[in-house]
């Protein structure tokens, strides 16, 4: 199983005419949903609400093959993120105070199943307290030899605490074996220097590979042993580009699993073929969740 930690929440995005419409979202469950519909046995750790926002979350993932075993349940209220486009980039503004995730203590988290071959960390879920240290004591009492994937997927607009935030993600990125970062991401986490330079301050950190996605230019992996892999983005009608570096993740993770190489030891020896391959898997299921409204990631028959 590859387990998801962190946020489920309801994007809140505008029709044509201006009116908010719900849709079930979050970072972390975008990726869980896009695995599940990849085929990949994944479950969820997240926070589920009682109210009827919670019973669309849990309906969603079900329906995506995503497992709800792993849920701390409760009667906070679900997360609400308000997205605002313009030319098909989006924009959050977030209601979180006191949510079904953002008050996840390490108490409410069980055991993580001995058949866990990967963990992934990511989304706004790694900001603010409580739920942000819950997660990342999880991630550093991971095993080595279990896979750790980390997407921070950077909202400074929602940070409390950007010393403490910045810590956090600094401690994550030493334990993680994959982190996915945008051009943005990194700007913000890295301000200076070139796009290699920064990636090479990255891996400094301690991963074995940094995926680092530029939007409509394509991704590279660049690994600590100094390989370098690019590809070039599949060409898409953009709609919006909610989801898709959610979507990214869960093809990075599906491609090496079917490659049989889920694991810290394998991910630092990759060939430049399987590197391929799993970038171009990405790329191709996130150019479908571009095409079409909201995180809306393809099934594996889109694929085939």
């Amino acid at each position: 199983m590859i387990l998801c930690a962190g946020e489920a929440l309801i994007d809140m995005i505008p029709n044509a005419d201006g009116a908010y419409v719900p849709h079930v979202g979050g970072a972390v469950l975008n990726t869980a949903v896009a695995l599940g519909r990849l085929g990949e046995d994944v479950g969820l750790i997240t926070g589920l609400s009682s109210d009827p926002f919670g019973a669309m979350i849990a309906d969603h993932m079900t329906s995506s093959n995503v497992s709800t075993d792993h849920a701390v349940r409760s009667n906070r209220n679900t997360t609400l993120a308000f997205v605002h486009l313009e030319d098909g980039n989006a924009t959050y503004t977030f209601y979180d105070a006191e949510t079904a995730t953002r008050n996840i203590q390490p108490v409410d988290i069980a055991s993580v199943p001995a058949g866990t071959s990967a963990m992934f960390f990511g989304g706004i879920s790694l900001c603010n307290p409580p739920v942000a240290d819950t997660l990342l004591d999880l991630a550093l009492s991971q095993p080595a030899d279990r896979l750790v994937m980390a997407d921070p997927n950077i909202r400074p607009g929602f940070v409390s605490d950007h010393d403490g935030y910045r810590a956090r993600l600094t401690k994550l990125i030493g334990r993680a074996d994959i982190v996915k970062l945008s051009d943005d991401d990194i700007g913000w986490l890295v301000p200076d220097g070139d796009l290699n330079a920064k990636a090479q301050t990255i891996l400094d950190l301690g991963p074995k590979m940094l995926l680092l996605t530029e939007g409509g230019d394509g991704a590279t992996a660049h690994l600590a042993n100094g390989t370098k892999v690019r590809v070039a983005a599949e060409k898409a009608q953009v709609v919006d580009t909610v989801g898709a570096g959610d979507t990214f993740n869960a093809g990075c993770l599906a491609a090496l699993r079917r490659a049989g190489s889920l694991s810290p030891a394998a991910t630092e020896t990759l060939n430049e073929a399987t590197i391929t391959d799993m970038l171009t898997l990405a790329a191709r299921a996130a150019a479908i969740t571009v095409s079409r409204a909201g995180a809306n990631p393809p099934w594996q028959k889109e694929l085939d």
